[in-house]
């Protein structure tokens, strides 16, 4: 377990400053790292609704070369990188004469996010986000993170680097940035609990035999949210909010014992903060993402996002009820893996990821992504390969073992 009281991790004295009131009007520039997913194409719209607030200086993607030339066409970007090199081509010929340029492979993606801008929006799905979000936090001033893999991978890394250059980093997640506003300015020892909510996924109210015959389309059906499919998988097997626990021991100043998960369907409220004075205070809000995407590019102000308004009396009732970690165990896995520290968070992440793309593939029965993941962190456990990281090189190796030794627990069971 990482030392709770090294520098990496956030002490009252951390704490972000008390809202201020600003009359900032002027330009941010802006690159997107994972343009044409989910948070990329929210972030854009917002880009929208407040034309000439925003110069967006780069966009990147994983494959899409398409509609990553149409994004950096649109919105005038200075550069356009697409991560799979075979799809350069096309980004070429679609960016002929447009004056922007087209760039491939992960080590153009590091130069994108290395051009000093005002402010990085990390949205890469997962462990591939990291070398770019890393090389981000040296040359821009503000990061809105939407990487889980940042913290949950490299945590103690991450924040080590956030502090020693200067970084605001407000996070994107909708838990995380409700536990940010409702924090401020607290003191350490005045908080008592922060407990981020769940929607419970599409198979909340499954009996576990039903989710062990769950399809996926089934697992795509997410009642609340619209998001990529990796994070949509996530939800319903509850390894998100798992992940996202992780996230929060590493962003804000509380103890493994202080994180806590409540189911809650309507997701309006997406983080309760507990005071040691007995007072709870939460975030509401309807379930888009454009929210917490517009507090990470406009703080300490705020601006408009073409959201729906909260209507508590539309709304009617909010309903509460406890996680239930037999039926979906990689919640009870990931807090395991917190506990355990060191490179154990990694290795889950990266057996996660190669489960759930196996089982977006066809063929893998759904609980198999969660018995995956742990036998995966037991081999591990027994092989003595959960010890401490220390830099991201060495991140990097723990996940390309962790998926070694994801894809052979597979092949075994096939």
């Amino acid at each position: 377990m990482a030392d709770l009281t090294t520098a990496a991790r956030p002490s009252a004295t951390d704490a972000p400053p008390a809202w201020q009131p600003s009359t900032e009007t002027g330009v941010r520039s802006l690159t997107i790292l994972g343009a044409t997913g989910s948070i990329g194409t929210s972030t854009l719209s917002l880009v929208d609704h407040h034309p000439g607030r925003f110069e967006v200086e780069a966009v990147t993607a994983g494959s899409n070369a398409n509609e990553l030339a149409q994004i950096a066409i649109k919105y005038g970007a200075n550069r356009a990188v697409i991560a799979d090199e075979t799809r350069y081509p096309a980004l070429k010929d679609a960016l002929a004469g447009t004056g922007i340029k087209a760039m491939a492979g992960q080590q153009a993606m590091i130069e994108a996010a290395s051009v000093p801008v005002d402010c990085v929006m990390a949205a890469i799905v997962g462990a591939a986000g990291l070398p770019p979000a890393f090389a981000a936090l040296q040359h821009s001033s503000r990061m809105g993170l939407a990487n889980k893999e940042c913290l949950v991978c490299a945590g103690d890394i991450f924040m080590k680097e956030v502090k020693r250059h200067d970084v605001e980093l407000l996070p994107v997640d909708s838990e995380h940035s409700a536990a940010f506003q409702a924090l401020s300015d607290a003191p350490a020892d005045t908080i008592d609990k922060i407990t981020l909510t769940a929607s419970g996924g599409p198979f909340r109210s499954w009996t576990a035999d039903q989710i062990s015959k769950a399809t996926r389309d089934e697992a795509l059906k997410h009642p609340n949210w619209s998001m990529g499919a990796k994070i949509t998988i996530d939800s319903a097997s509850m390894m998100n909010k798992g992940l996202e626990l992780i996230e929060a021991y590493h962003l804000f100043p509380v103890e493994v014992d202080q994180l806590d998960v409540v189911v809650h369907p309507q997701s309006i409220i997406h983080c309760l903060v507990s005071y040691c004075d007995g007072s709870v205070l939460a975030q509401l809000s309807e379930p888009d993402m454009r929210t917490p995407i517009a507090l990470a590019l406009s703080w300490p102000t705020r601006i408009a996002a073409p959201t729906k308004q909260l209507d508590l009396a539309k709304t009617g009732t909010l309903t509460f009820e406890a996680p239930d970690e037999k039926r979906f165990p990689a919640l009870r896995i990931a807090k395991e893996a917190l506990r355990r520290g060191g490179s154990a968070p990694a290795l889950m992440n990266a057996a996660n990821e190669v489960a759930v793309a196996r089982f977006l593939e066809g063929g893998l029965p759904f609980p198999v992504i969660a018995q995956t993941v742990e036998q995966v962190l037991e081999d591990a456990e027994r092989a003595g390969l959960t010890a401490e990281v220390g830099t991201l090189d060495d991140i990097i190796a723990v996940d390309t073992h962790g998926r070694r030794l994801a894809a052979s627990v597979l092949e075994k069971r096939t």
